[in-house]
């Protein structure tokens, strides 16, 4: 058994795959356009996705693209009370905090987050030691430039080698800071720093980051990789998504962050059930002989 335990839930990595919801605390969010700016939408997303099935709740403050500058302290703002609410609210789940900022990070895990999801990859050079005082887990994302800001056109020799070799030596690095190496998650950025074939191919070859050997997050609800690919515009990518999620679990993703809760959990569940990691929920189908009237 793949043993983790992380916030309230401990998850065998071998038997199931961990759904990450995400609740965007943002009016500029690239998916809802604001739907959970507001405080009680916000909390009200996360308690129902909780209700329909999800393991974990993903929070952010300040989306990863282009946008205006969000201070540090407007981003405490934004996230702090919902993470707090939705600890009280639910206790049986992981709720982690999108940020790339130290003090942001120690203000979630002061609230209740178990986990910091930094998509810069311990950019701020104070995050790895927050991380490691405060006892949570930390997802070790790839990107390219920091959040927020203008970024050259994406360039990879090899985009698999060189995401790979990043992320192990930011590993290295936060375990050097005194992150134990079972707290650590890796994601290797589809979309971010990248363009559509380099997302692609990483999909493709997304056993070849598993094989690192930490658990593999895949954020890929959504995105303009899909959006590209299928020539379909946000709102109506929710196949694209599903079918990219489920390759990433066939290549050994084991937590996936996906906007529609309910039907990534379906998918999931299915998933785990073709590859032997679940039995069904019943057996009824040609299980009991059949007599000719």
């Amino acid at each position: 058994m793949n043993l983790q335990r992380i916030g309230p839930r401990e998850f065998d990595f071998d038997r199931q795959v961990a759904v990450m919801a995400v609740v965007n605390r943002t009016p500029d969010s690239f998916h809802d356009r604001g739907a959970t700016f507001a405080l009680e939408q916000a909390v009200e997303c996360g308690v129902r996705a909780a209700d329909l099935g999800a393991d974990w709740v993903d929070i952010g403050g300040v989306p990863f693209g282009r946008g205006p500058a969000v201070s540090t302290q407007e981003e405490i703002d934004r996230v702090a009370p919902v993470i707090a609410a939705l600890a009280a609210a639910r206790d049986d789940i992981v709720i982690s905090v999108d940020t790339n900022r130290a003090s942001v990070a120690r203000a979630a895990i002061e609230a209740g987050a178990a986990v910091i999801n930094d998509t810069s990859g311990l950019g701020d050079p104070g995050m790895a030691s927050v991380i490691a005082n405060g006892r949570a887990h930390l997802i070790v994302c790839h990107s390219v430039g920091m959040p927020r800001q203008e970024r050259p056109a994406a360039h990879f020799r090899d985009v698999v080698g060189e995401v790979r070799a990043w992320l192990v030596e930011r590993v290295a690095r936060a375990e050097a800071a005194g992150i134990p190496r079972d707290r650590i998650i890796i994601d290797p950025g589809h979309d971010l720093g990248k363009n559509t074939l380099h997302t692609l191919e990483l999909t493709r070859r997304l056993d070849e980051i598993a094989d690192i050997g930490l658990p593999l997050l895949a954020a890929v609800s959504n995105k303009d990789f899909i959006g590209e690919s299928i020539d379909r515009p946000r709102g109506e990518r929710l196949a694209g998504s599903l079918a990219a999620m489920t390759v990433c679990i066939l290549n050994g993703a084991r937590i996936v962050r996906m906007h529609d809760v309910a039907e990534t959990v379906d998918a999931v569940r299915m998933t785990e059930a073709i590859l032997g990691m679940r039995p069904p929920v019943r057996l009824e189908h040609n299980t009991h002989p059949t007599h000719n009237v």
